[in-house]
């Protein structure tokens, strides 16, 4: 026992080195490395481990816990980009059929749009919740630009389809042709590879 030595404690100043769960730099930071490895694919047996808990957690608490994490990202982002598709596939899950009648009133005004959004015609509430659903899986593959464009574009029809209709609520209207020029902005970052 006389080479027992006390262990020295390494007292209050170890809990100032731990990352505050709280601090807004340091969830930035976890939302941009999530939203990095769910659209780019893990690297290594940490990356793996990280998704496989990110998935846990979005099967258990569901993805808006996650999804939280993006909301202040900036569009020009990969976790900007999914916080907008994240919000525009919730909104549409939520309001399948107003989606749907604002998307058929804003294809008059946006034809281009309609054919780069991929909707069936004529577009009723389950095709258009199926749309949002198959552009937003589709971040984890190599055509996440592609995704992008066509999220932007069911955005810009509906935002346009909600500003022509009779009572419609422009500045949502508005917010919504602004989701979709940042989707759209994405997408370019992304083909030139700067979307980070």
């Amino acid at each position: 026992m006389a080479d027992f030595h006390k262990p020295s404690l390494p007292g209050a100043a170890v809990f100032d080195s731990l990352p505050d769960p709280d601090d807004p730099a340091e969830r930035t930071a976890a939302g941009h490395r999530i939203a990095s490895l769910l659209v780019r694919g893990a690297r290594d047996h940490a990356d793996r481990d990280l998704v496989e808990r990110v998935l846990h957690l979005a099967d258990s608490e569901g993805m808006g816990v996650i999804a939280e994490l993006w909301a202040k990202a900036p569009p020009e982002t990969v976790a900007g980009a999914l916080w907008r598709l994240y919000a525009l596939r919730t909104w549409v899950h939520h309001n399948p059929v107003q989606a749907s009648r604002e998307f058929a009133a804003g294809r008059a005004y946006a034809p281009v749009q309609e054919v780069l959004a991929g909707v069936v015609d004529p577009p009723g509430p389950n095709e258009v919740v199926e749309l949002v659903d198959t552009v937003v899986r589709g971040i984890v593959a190599a055509d996440f630009d592609v995704s992008l464009d066509r999220a932007a574009a069911f955005a810009h029809i509906v935002g346009v389809g909600r500003g022509q209709m009779e009572g419609g609520d422009a500045a949502s209207a508005a917010r919504l042709v602004d989701t979709a020029r940042h989707l759209r902005a994405a997408a370019e970052a992304e083909r030139r590879g700067e979307l980070h």
